[in-house]
């Protein structure tokens, strides 16, 4: 099944964890986005399902809760795909769609239902379904999950399952939050590690590239940017607001071809969006951070953060979106003075691949924040590949969009605000504790448009903006 697929041999998380789960034990598997984790769980919940034989009209064996609809539909299609041939049925439950397709097919059976925390709890407060035949639960992104407010609606859902199941967690980052969870749903877990347990750490196939831009030159560098780029390449640009989302696609869309996807969308407008991405016949992908986890598209060549995240963690799974499955990529990211309080963590995820650190991040973080009262036209010289250039041009001329690793800027490492391992539970493990950022804070960008409030100070001559981005924050 698995080498028909065209999978020569497991990824280190299947690896280690089907012998794991195939003996009935609870596991934690701490891995990064893109590791093969899916399978991870499904070919150990296939055969689960072929030892209990179920009847699945009365409800399912196997229930897998994700973040987001988009993992969850990606999840589904991988379960349709490798259990076709065991007649192994999957029902996908998600909010921003009708229930009454869901709710038909659950009254059909399914021996696997995928779902979001909140479409499910819905649908069991109507009673149309019956999780008293789950034995095999999976939480995937767990951390995410809970980094969304999902704990409430989790434990609610877990208090309808027999506490004689197996139990699967999987999550990229392990703080506080998510080992209180594992110590409270688990049973003596197995903890199955891929990298770094106790930092958040980026995928280091992908090239990353951070630019002191300053907001009204955004356009025309993510223009140049996008213009470096093979022809046809996938790219995702990410905005911290679904008005700005739109007004960039609507910018880009003629001479680039791009799409907007982000809350306000509905369900068949996203799967309409992700399909032409995913075909390239769109290669732009507009979006707020509602893409920003699970989503599993192949060959995307670079991630572009337009605007800066809340902080490190939603940095780093932003970028994770290229540089998949052994594939190398790019992330280019635009930092602001705004964004001056994130510097000493991103340096230290830069510095965690030995790549050079643009010299304005480091004062920003000497100087904890500020660093980007004067601009030139692109910011300081960073070497590049063509003489003069201020972003590593390929080789004279207009030095902009370079690509390539010796145009001096970063990699990943470290996120500093995640302390040592500890135990299931630990009070005093140090996770979780980023001044910044309080832990289980909802920061879907998207629904968080502060800081784009704060309009640029008025100048005195009365002059108009220079820049949409500019006239998108004076009009908020």
């Amino acid at each position: 099944m698995v080498l028909s697929a065209g999978f020569s041999a497991p990824t280190p998380i299947q690896a280690q964890s089907w012998p794991i789960a195939m003996q009935g034990r609870d596991i934690v598997a701490i891995a990064k986005t893109g590791s093969g984790k899916t399978l991870g769980y499904l070919i150990p919940g296939f055969m689960h399902l072929q030892r209990i034989r179920n009847d699945s009209r009365m409800g399912p064996t196997i229930l897998v809760l994700s973040p987001t609809r988009e993992l969850a539909t990606q999840i589904q299609d991988e379960a349709v795909k490798f259990g076709r041939s065991s007649r192994i049925s999957c029902t996908c439950l998600y909010g921003g769609a009708p229930k009454g397709p869901q709710l038909r097919d659950l009254e059909r059976g399914a021996d696997i239902v995928v779902a979001t925390p909140g479409r499910l709890n819905d649908i069991l407060e109507m009673r149309r379904i019956s999780l008293r035949q789950v034995s095999y639960l999976v939480l995937d992104e767990a951390d995410r999950m809970l980094d969304m407010g999902f704990e409430p609606q989790i434990r609610k859902i877990v208090k309808e399952i027999p506490t004689k199941r197996q139990t699967l967690m999987y999550t990229a980052t392990w703080p506080k939050g998510v080992r209180k969870i594992a110590a409270d749903l688990l049973v003596n877990p197995a903890q199955v590690n891929i990298g770094n347990v106790d930092e958040l750490v980026a995928n280091k196939s992908i090239t990353q590239h951070i630019e002191v831009v300053a907001p009204m030159e955004k356009q025309r560098r993510l223009e140049q940017i996008l213009r470096s780029q093979e022809p046809g390449s996938k790219v995702i640009i990410f905005c911290s607001t679904k008005r700005m989302c739109d007004q960039l696609t609507r910018n880009l869309t003629r001479q680039f071809g791009a799409a907007a996807i982000h809350g306000d969308k509905s369900q068949p407008e996203r799967d309409n969006v992700l399909n032409q991405f995913r075909s390239g016949r769109t290669p732009v992908l507009v979006a707020t951070d509602v893409a920003a986890r699970g989503l599993d598209v192949k060959d995307i060549r670079a991630v572009i953060n337009y605007d800066f995240p809340n902080g490190v963690e939603d940095y780093v799974h932003r970028i994770g979106r290229t540089g998949r499955a052994g594939a190398t990529g790019e992330a280019f990211t635009f930092f602001g003075d705004q964004d001056s309080k994130h510097a000493s963590d991103l340096i230290k995820i830069l510095e965690g691949a030995n790549q050079r650190v643009p010299p304005q991040i480091r004062d920003m973080a000497a100087r904890g924040g500020g660093g980007m009262n004067k601009f030139s036209r692109w910011g300081p010289p960073s070497g590049g590949r063509g003489g003069g250039s201020g972003y590593g041009g390929r080789g004279g001329g207009s030095g902009y969009g370079g690509r390539g690793s010796d145009s001096g800027y970063g990699g990943r490492g470290s996120d500093s605000g995640y302390g040592g391992r500890g135990s299931f539970g630990s009070r005093d493990s140090g996770m979780g504790s980023r001044s910044s950022n309080g832990w289980g804070r909802d920061r879907e960008r998207s629904r968080s448009p502060e800081r784009f409030n704060r309009a640029p100070p008025p100048s005195s001559t009365g002059s108009p903006p220079r820049s949409f981005h500019e006239t998108m924050m004076k009009h908020r």
